[in-house]
């Protein structure tokens, strides 16, 4: 059966576009060579950990979204946008293997006048240096003549009831004009506002800035942190003034480390198609530096208030609140909770966690043990940590409860707590 859109990739960016799309009334399919995300939505549920509830693959599958594991579906619809993922491998340079694939897989079945999209994080150049040349090869068509190719990047803010998608602006840099154009159209039909990059490659450092904007900025904001706790300065009450600026600041706050995909996962380092050398990002590489030491600083922490306490991180009981990278969400990736896990188990620490999204948690391969009270395990630890603030946290009755809590996000009441 003919569709108006193929999902590539049935993940984190793939299932929030075709929720968009079919919630906008357009004929969807999912595509994905793991059986394993078709057989999850099949049972009702998402395959990835994220805001989508069982609630909305149902609502979404009854809209006439359509998983498939087969290529030959591929062929028979006017838009394709390719969601696959772009981890770093042990090189920390992205690893394109899963572009490669989808693309390919869509080249032997490419038709005329078909506009194919690239969602996935990138580096300038993809789409043009490496996207281009497999779908032409694939296909015997031509981008830009015989089908259209654009870059969008995604734009998602995983959980947040203020950036939806229908009013995040989408940027779009096609090919060539026409390109673009195809682009916007589709766009159009799912956001309120299409914004258009002078090209594709444009559009994939629009998200490399976008990206390292946010990081940089955590970095210099965990540095400070650092700063004021040894100087004995309030950061938080700093931060509180400072954001009242009306021109020329923009508020972040300090936390354990960083999590998701975009901040920890995009490269530092870009790659260079010729004979010269690469072009690294020196302020971003050292940005990793300062957020990839902030776990290890919340274990140095941890030590000090035991120590200070008269007690040893060995043997201490240690419960850590909110293993996930973002509030109120189930999503896991790249968390700080599981290095600084380790770390305390590394100092013969006794750990366990609570977390109202999380019902089961590893480190290690090994079952971290869940607390089923929270107010009881937080009187029975030696340490509290709270690592991510989700908003079912009474943290005023924690504060009274916990023998001895840090809180790595500023969340708790002032003086409640020890702040990070």
């Amino acid at each position: 059966m003919p569709a108006d859109l193929a999902v590539i990739g049935l993940g984190h960016l793939g299932l929030p576009l075709a929720q968009a799309a079919v919630a906008a009334g357009i004929e969807t399919i999912g595509y994905d060579t793991d059986p394993r995300p078709l057989a999850a939505l099949a049972a009702g549920h998402s395959p990835v950990d994220g805001p989508l509830t069982a609630a909305d693959v149902r609502r979404m599958l009854s809209g006439g979204f359509r998983p498939t594991t087969n290529p030959a579906d591929l062929g028979r619809v006017r838009t394709a946008v390719i969601c696959a993922p772009t981890p770093l491998g042990p090189d920390r340079a992205q690893d394109l293997g899963a572009v490669a694939e989808s693309a390919r897989a869509l080249a032997a079945r490419l038709r005329p006048h078909t506009t194919v999209l690239l969602e996935s994080a990138a580096h300038p150049g993809t789409t043009e240096d490496f996207l281009r040349p497999i779908l032409e090869a694939g296909s015997g068509l031509r981008a830009g003549r015989d089908f259209h190719l654009a870059y969008s990047p995604s734009r998602l803010d995983p959980g947040s009831r203020t950036h939806a998608y229908a009013h995040t602006p989408r940027v779009i840099g096609g090919l060539t004009p026409a390109c673009t154009e195809s682009a916007a159209a589709f766009y159009g039909r799912l956001t309120d506002k299409v914004v258009r990059a002078k090209g594709p490659r444009e559009a994939e450092m629009t998200q490399l800035l976008e990206t390292n904007f946010r990081h940089v900025n955590i970095a210099l904001v965990n540095e400070m942190a650092v700063l004021c706790h040894d100087l004995g300065v309030d950061l938080w009450d700093v931060i509180r003034c400072a954001e009242t600026k009306p021109f020329g600041f923009q508020a972040f706050r300090p936390g354990p480390g960083v999590g998701g995909h975009g901040v920890p996962i995009d490269p530092s380092y870009l790659p260079h198609a010729g004979r010269t050398p690469g072009h690294p990002l020196r302020m971003v590489g050292l940005a990793q530096e300062i957020n990839d030491r902030m776990p290890q600083y919340v274990i140095q922490r941890c030590a000090t208030l035991l120590n200070e306490h008269g007690k040893s991180a060995r043997a201490a009981r240690v419960l850590l609140l909110g293993v996930t990278y973002k509030p109120d969400l189930a999503d896991r990736r790249n968390s700080p909770a599981a290095e600084i896990a380790q770390r305390l188990m590394d100092l013969g620490a006794s750990v366990s966690y609570h977390d109202p999204y999380v019902p089961d948690w590893r480190v290690r391969d090994v079952p971290v043990p869940r607390a089923d009270s929270l107010y009881e395990a937080a009187a029975h630890a030696d340490l509290t940590v709270l690592l991510q603030h989700h908003r079912t946290y009474d943290l005023q009755g924690l504060s009274v409860k916990a023998q001895l809590l840090l809180d790595t996000r500023g969340a708790t009441p002032t003086g409640a707590a020890h702040r990070l």
